[in-house]
């Protein structure tokens, strides 16, 4: 498929004359056609400002000899949906973006395709939408936003203001220095300045070798990034001659490295559904086991906020993400021989570029930590697996057994930790919130950021079939399959039940004897009715298990 299907030909002449109304000449006619699949938003910060991203991008294509067409897609900022009604949608957004994606290209041959994106969902989204169109394709994100800087000089980020929320409600803040940390923690334009969910999927963009060094960790405001945005448009003319498409550069190898890469970074759990789902687009397996496989197998390489003060902009002065590629190559845990959209092999690519710096990107032999940041869970609770941001629990917390104070849905809980009526040694169970009960996968920010606002994050967990931010630090398990309105273990929980947490031995238990489970399964009657309608209600009827992705199941 390719743009001379609507140009070449006799019976193409009405085809022509449409496009000869939008101005495209004769000799324009003849160059390739690319598509420009840009996420520009008013609504959202890391967006706002793709629309110069996209002008550069168009100037680089037309500097190689192409003709740009550019469209937008929808996208959620899945901090302002937070905790309301929205943030239903915000991972149902996902299979919107791929799906609208899809119809555009088809619907109006390209040769080529440049994708901009920069917030959560979004960046998946149009990874799926790549993947199924498997034309050549490059990304270039629109790049993280600065760090925030308080009046002290102290450093800060989103999730600082989420969890100074939870300082106010007790007390430990006062309203003129909550409102400095709203009026300070997002300066400008750009994803979340830490490693959340946005900042995880740039990143891993360069790890798989689908966006050009750089992409994850130069700034939005920087010149550099319009420079990189030129470049993206100027190399996609390059892959058009090479006929280099996705499914030449997303192999099995390439997800493997970008596992490395996740456990490496300490990414958002967020990545445990998007990889799978891009990789499902290519009949490429990546489940659970694998993710957990490699997280035993790779160090912890870097700490970032929300796990520490250091920031996406501080990775980046240290040379970003080919630096710590660099650095798990010297211990044979990258697949070397992998192409990327850049050109060449990942060997050479990865030449010119030094290694860890010992301080921001540690060192193999002194990392943060033996295994990766993130842990897939599994056990008589979460059978079919649950996943949590172990380099962002605190040490005390990696094994933690305590009463379940259990909640049927995000707004009951995140009430009673507002209400003072959460403590310490409490396993806050909330439910009825995964890809089909919720629907949606609700992320959890706001009890978990309150929860360590609070002061509890050493001595209290949260366990959730929906989904966490990647701004949440703490004990956080989420994904937890099956979920509850599927009849998953975590529906029959109740009040005051003993649960046991052994992250380490990658354990998550209710201690409740099989006898009594088997009781409860035959008195269980469903979740609530959540009243949907439209969008939502067509989602949760196709939505499949978070431990597949969350995909649609195949029709």
């Amino acid at each position: 498929m390719g743009s001379e299907i609507i140009k070449q030909g006799p019976a193409k002449a009405p085809h022509r004359s449409l496009l000869k109304a939008l101005g495209i000449t004769d000799k324009e006619m003849a160059r390739p056609f690319i598509g420009v699949v840009n996420a520009k938003s008013d609504f959202i910060p890391g967006h706002q400002h793709l629309g110069e991203i996209g002008e550069a991008v168009k100037a680089g294509i037309r500097n190689a000899g192409g003709v740009p067409f550019e469209f937008q897609t929808i996208g959620v900022c899945d901090g302002i949906a937070m905790n309301h009604r929205g943030m239903k949608y915000s991972l149902a957004s996902r299979e919107l973006i791929a799906d609208a994606a899809e119809v555009m290209i088809m619907a109006h041959p390209m040769d080529a395709l440049v994708f901009i994106p920069n917030c959560d969902k979004i960046v998946p989204g149009m990874l799926m939408a790549a993947c199924r169109l498997n034309l050549p394709a490059i990304f270039v994100s629109g790049g993280p936003m600065m760090a925030g800087r308080l009046s002290d000089g102290r450093r800060v980020a989103l999730m600082d203001v989420f969890e100074a929320v939870g300082q106010y409600s007790i007390g430990k803040l006062a309203a003129a220095e909550l409102a400095e940390m709203e009026e300070r923690a997002c300066p400008g334009c750009g994803s979340c300045s830490g490693m959340y969910t946005a900042n995880s999927m740039n990143c891993l963009c360069e790890a798989l070798g689908i966006a050009l060094p750089g992409n994850g960790t130069i700034l939005a405001n920087s010149a550099a990034r319009r420079r990189l945005a030129k470049t993206a448009g100027e190399r996609i003319l390059d892959l058009w001659q090479e006929n280099r498409r996705p499914s030449d550069i997303l192999t099995s190898s390439a997800f493997r490295n970008a596992l490395r890469m996740e456990m490496a970074l300490g990414c958002s759990t967020n990545t445990a559904l998007h990889l799978p789902a891009i990789a499902g687009e290519l009949g490429i397996p990546l489940d659970l086991g694998l993710i957990d496989e490699i997280s035993h197998s790779t160090p912890q390489l870097c700490v970032l906020n929300p796990a520490s003060s250091v920031f996406i902009e501080d990775l980046g002065e240290k040379g970003g993400i080919m630096a710590v590629m660099k650095e798990l190559d010297k211990g044979g845990m990258i697949d070397r021989a992998v192409r990327a959209v850049g050109g060449g092999n990942l060997a050479e690519i990865l030449a010119p570029y030094a290694g860890a710096d010992g301080e921001i990107i540690r060192r193999l032999e002194q990392p943060y930590r033996p295994e990766g940041g993130i842990a897939v869970l599994r056990g008589n609770l979460a059978p079919d697996g649950a996943v949590v941001k172990q380099g962002a629990v605190a040490p005390e917390m990696m094994t933690h057994q305590g009463p379940a104070r259990v909640f049927d849905s995000e707004e009951e809980g995140t009430a009673a930790i507002m209400a003072g009526q959460i403590k310490a040694g409490d396993v806050v169970v909330i439910r009825y919130e995964g890809p089909k009960g919720g629907p949606g996968m609700q992320e959890m920010l706001t009890p978990t950021a309150t929860i360590m606002g609070q002061g509890l994050g050493g001595s209290v967990a949260l366990i959730t079939d929906g989904r966490f931010s990647g701004a949440t630090r703490g004990a956080s398990i989420g994904h937890v399959s099956p979920e509850a309105a599927a009849g998953g273990p975590i529906g029959l929980v109740r009040e005051g039940d003993i649960i046991q947490i052994d992250i380490p031995s990658r354990r998550l238990e209710l201690l409740v004897d099989e006898a009594e489970l088997e009781r409860r399964r035959h008195l269980w009657i469903g979740g609530p009715d959540r009243g949907l309608s439209g969008y939502l209600a067509r989602y949760a009827a196709q939505v499949t298990s978070a431990a597949q992705g969350a995909v649609f199941a195949k029709p």
